[in-house]
């Protein structure tokens, strides 16, 4: 199984109502029509031994880290988080006072982002020994900005991106991250901007999407792209950055004029890099040293 394949595989078994399902599957967040609202729904889980480690980083940790990564879906498409549950699957032999901190972890990042924890569920591997799963959903809504999907990019637009990419798998930086929700509310709000997505899969990865959803092409500049002083002691930073994902900026795109003003007055909390255009087409070049080769649209990706 490959985690893409099968999540197009799901887009095509079936068809919604557009009059309560404005967005399903394929973007950060579905988009549902309730009451006159549109709300947004997100769902993530983390897993011990693939996004975090239990041994050496701790429950508390892990609680966090499932949070914010949700937090980051709904920032992707400039909404305003309202509620989250969780459910966590806990190893054999595992304390209360880890679960426990399992819930400070995603209380203490619902207080942040005034989303609290309303409800969930928690089980237990038994003789079978499973790691640690944390799973959690969250409920947004859009408060006024329209819910800026992947699939508005077009030809002419400025490619951006907020903060510095690559590295964040060497210190605790793809733990600590803050989502960029009052960032991404900024920008739908005040420019133009065509298409968002969070960078968790990397650069290389989520720009595919972007693309792919939009059905046009992107030309990146190595130069432009902003890489991470942790992604130093990395053979090829660049690499790190453009293909380690775990970063969750905002990566997004906008007219060209609207994204030389952005780029001039840097009206956001992170700072805000244009590192390519969109273009006809289909698929990414990479411009490096003068040449231009292709990019191919990996990153993180789950496979069994």
């Amino acid at each position: 199984m490959r985690e893409f394949e099968f999540i197009e595989w799901i887009r095509r078994q079936g068809e919604f109502d557009p009059e309560v399902v404005a967005v399903g599957p394929g973007d950060d967040c579905a988009v549902l029509n309730v009451g006159g609202e549109k709300l947004l729904l997100t769902t993530d889980q983390v897993l011990d031994g693939v996004h975090f480690s239990l041994v050496e980083h701790g429950p508390e940790a892990a609680g966090r880290k499932s949070a914010v990564r949700a937090l980051s879906d709904i920032a992707a498409m400039a909404g305003v988080p309202v509620a989250m549950v969780a459910t966590v699957a806990a190893p054999k032999g595992f304390s209360q006072a880890d679960a426990e901190a399992i819930y400070l972890g995603l209380r203490v990042c619902g207080d942040e982002f005034a989303c609290p924890l309303v409800g969930g569920d928690l089980a237990a591997w038994g003789e079978s020994p499973g790691p640690l799963q944390i799973s959690v959903t969250i409920l947004g809504k859009c408060d006024g900005i329209e819910p800026v999907l992947r699939s508005g990019a077009q030809v002419g637009d400025a490619i951006c991106v907020t903060g510095k990419l690559g590295g964040a798998w060497a210190t605790r930086r793809h733990l600590e991250f803050s989502p960029r929700i009052a960032d991404a509310r900024t920008l739908a709000r005040r420019f133009a901007v065509s298409a968002m997505i969070d960078i968790s899969d990397g650069l290389a990865g989520d720009l595919g999407h972007v693309v792919d959803a939009s059905s046009v092409a992107a030309e990146l500049d190595t130069i432009t792209i902003p890489i991470h002083d942790d992604a130093a002691g990395r053979k090829d930073p660049l690499e790190a950055a453009l293909f380690d994902g775990e970063d969750y900026e905002l990566l997004f795109t906008l007219p060209e004029t609207e994204a030389d003003e952005l780029i001039e007055n840097q009206p956001l909390e992170a700072k805000i890099t244009r590192i390519g255009g969109i273009v006809a087409g289909s698929g990414m070049t990479l411009l490096r040293d003068g040449k231009r080769e292709k990019l191919e649209p990996r990153g993180w990706e789950h496979e069994t």
